[in-house]
């Protein structure tokens, strides 16, 4: 009997990890297969955010899913244009206040839902950011396709 109870956590540990995949895999756009990243995912009741995981526990790149986004692009800070899962985007310059060196990219996905996706990349070097944006170019939003706005 003293078996059982001690697998019970163990058990329900597990099934918790499971579920929590599940929920980042239903959330979260499906990473490009041969990156190496993982995602962490956090939800509310109204927006999923989502950090793509380097091997190292580094941040390569990360998204908010939600109705409305609190970023809001200037076309002054218009850098790179893309293509994310098929949709075209672009790219804004963004600075970080405490990180002066750091290269950092924001766009705004509309998805069809109604819903926005603010993806955002933050890169030590230029190597790194190209990197990281070829990456997010690989995304494919799984439960809906991007709208044509």
């Amino acid at each position: 009997m003293r078996t059982s109870i001690f697998c019970l956590p163990v058990l329900l540990a597990f099934a918790g990890g499971a579920y929590a995949q599940s929920q980042s895999d239903i959330a979260c756009p499906q990473l490009p297969a041969d990156s190496g990243l993982i995602w962490q995912h956090k939800a509310t009741a109204k927006s999923d955010f989502c950090r793509a995981l380097r091997p190292d526990g580094s941040e390569a790149f990360g998204l908010f899913i939600a109705n409305d986004s609190p970023f809001k692009p200037t076309r002054g800070n218009r850098a790179e244009q893309a293509v994310i899962d098929g949709r075209e985007v672009q790219w804004y310059r963004s600075e970080l206040a405490a990180q002066p060196d750091v290269q950092a990219r924001e766009t705004l996905i509309e998805l069809p839902d109604g819903r926005v996706a603010h993806v955002w990349v933050q890169a030590k070097t230029q190597q790194q950011l190209d990197q990281a944006l070829s990456q997010t170019a690989d995304l494919r939003f799984r439960n809906a396709q991007l709208s044509s706005k």
